[in-house]
């Protein structure tokens, strides 16, 4: 082995064996690593697979359900919109008008709504939630900001959920919504041209 090693070294072997001490070493690393990585993928895969299996505190699952149904709300995304509402839903409005009952009928009141206005958002705050059995109900306020007719429309208002667990989902059946003030308009020049201090 020597005389092996002596020879490749006065042929200019010298890089030859380092490059195979180098390839014999890094081959072990390399498959601990790969070893290490799918350690990895499946210890995140069980921490998920336990997460699934632990269900949340009812207060903290009607919490999730609303802002995951605001969401959808804002993104326009029905079928999933669908999966937080029951089928017979009443949604109140603060206008002097009826309510509307049923999912079909809500559908339509909400394509008609979103048609009208573009960049919705939705933005909750003090969010109360009170939970009872399979029944739960949720109150906060919102700030709503759109663009309609070419003007930036923003609304404060109040709303009043009533959530019913179903199987392992809370659905909302009853969706109360006031609006508190006008909705001020501003075109978006008039906003971003308004006067300030000093200036006239």
């Amino acid at each position: 082995m020597r005389s092996f090693a002596k020879n490749c070294v006065k042929g200019g072997g010298a890089w030859l064996i380092l490059a195979l001490v180098l390839i014999a070493c890094s081959t072990p690393l390399g498959a601990q690593s790969k070893k290490d990585k799918k350690k990895a993928q499946q210890s995140d895969a069980a921490q998920a697979e336990v997460k699934a299996l632990m269900p949340l505190p009812d207060a903290q699952a009607v919490d999730q359900a609303i802002g995951e149904m605001l969401g959808y709300t804002q993104i326009g995304d029905t079928d999933s919109l669908h999966k937080y509402y029951s089928d017979d839903i009443v949604v109140v409005s603060g206008a002097w008008e009826p309510p509307v009952i049923g999912w079909d009928n809500f559908l339509k009141a909400y394509l008609a709504q979103r048609a009208s206005v573009q960049g919705g958002r939705l933005d909750r705050t003090n969010t109360v939630i009170k939970v009872n059995g399979n029944f739960a109900w949720a109150t906060y306020q919102f700030v709503y900001t759109a663009m309609a007719q070419d003007k930036i429309v923003q609304f404060h208002g109040h709303t009043s959920l009533v959530l019913n667990k179903q199987g392992d989902r809370w659905l909302i059946v009853l969706n109360h919504s006031s609006v508190l003030d006008n909705g001020a308009t501003n075109p978006p020049q008039a906003a971003a041209n308004a006067a300030s201090p000093g200036n006239p």
